[in-house]
């Protein structure tokens, strides 16, 4: 006969452990149970941490059974988040560089002297915006932005659905991706290199419902794949972490994420501070071809807005598409 007291420890032990281990199931197999578990995913890397917890608690109690399942379910969460933190090293490629920097404005409300001065620090040959206004737009124009970045690509508007393209070398403007009224930029641009680059400022829909899901999905899903004669790089908010299994369909299309690659996929974006009451995030990123190098990443500040701006720099490769 079973000891009352032993069942319930049993219970006890292993009611923190099952709602990890089919975390960590959806996680890997990319299942989406409900609408709301694409916004809890993102969260993932606090639940691999927390994961330790019940496995602390299984050994505790000698459950070999609870045991064996919180550890397969620590190890799992582990290898998908972990490896962020731990970047490679990268040769210089010897084809030229490309600076990218990336930056939501929060309905035009980020601060354009702060942005202005990222632009000289940091001298970006691309700088995508998201959720430009025209309001946003003028400001940026009058403080030089077009003198230090005369090539656009505007598709600015009122709202959160604008985005626009800045270049320093020529760009020429491709049909835009509009899914749900979120306009995202794209444009070729043509490097000193040689190199003929295809450059989206990414914004899909926020899936922060049921009905925005879709309208994000397919944000996603129409961004162009890597590989071909032009090379791509894919850089803004894209609303979703490593862990959304469209990005992971993306990198394993031909990207990497740069802030992935040096080790800082697990450095927040969004939100800043006091905008949010939630842990931090990394859902900005710069997508690049896998034929770039990612010689650096960096995650910056800018005030009135939700959003970290973003920048790296890439490495191209020495012979131009063609």
């Amino acid at each position: 006969m079973i000891n009352p007291r032993r069942r319930w420890v049993s219970v006890l032990v292993w009611l923190p452990v099952l709602p990890f281990t089919v975390w960590a199931v959806l996680r890997v197999g990319g299942w989406t149970p409900a609408w709301q578990w694409v916004p809890l995913v993102a969260f993932t890397p606090y639940v691999a941490a927390a994961s330790a917890v019940p496995l602390l608690a299984a050994l505790a109690s000698r459950r070999r059974a609870a045991t064996a399942v919180a550890l397969v379910t620590c190890v799992t969460l582990a290898a998908a988040v972990l490896p962020r933190h731990f970047g490679g090293d990268e040769q210089p490629a010897a084809g030229g560089r490309l600076r990218v920097l990336a930056t939501n404005l929060a309905v035009g409300a980020g601060d354009t002297a702060t942005l202005m001065k990222l632009v000289r620090d940091l001298d970006p040959d691309v700088l995508a915006i998201q959720e430009i206004t025209p309001a946003a737009r003028d400001r940026l124009d009058e403080a030089g932005l077009r003198t230090t970045m005369p090539h656009v690509v505007d598709r600015a508007v009122d709202g959160v659905w604008g985005s626009a393209i800045y270049a320093r070398h020529p760009i020429t403007e491709k049909p835009m991706i509009e899914k749900g009224r979120f306009r995202q930029a794209r444009g070729v641009l043509k490097h000193p290199s040689g190199h003929e680059i295809e450059v989206v400022s990414v914004h899909p829909c926020a899936p922060r419902y049921d009905y925005k899901v879709q309208c994000w999905a397919e944000g996603l899903q129409a961004l162009p794949r890597a590989g071909g004669r032009q090379l791509r790089v894919l850089a803004g908010d894209f609303n979703a972490t490593l862990d959304h299994g469209l990005v992971r369909d993306l990198l394993a299309g031909g990207y990497r994420d740069a802030a992935d690659v040096t080790g800082l996929g697990l450095t927040a974006t969004w939100p800043q501070q006091g905008w949010e009451p939630v842990p931090g995030v990394a859902i900005d990123h710069v997508f690049a071809d896998s034929r770039m190098t990612i010689n650096t990443f960096g995650v910056h500040s800018l005030p009135h807005t939700d959003h970290r701006p973003v920048f790296a720099e890439l490495g191209l490769p020495r012979h131009a598409s063609g």
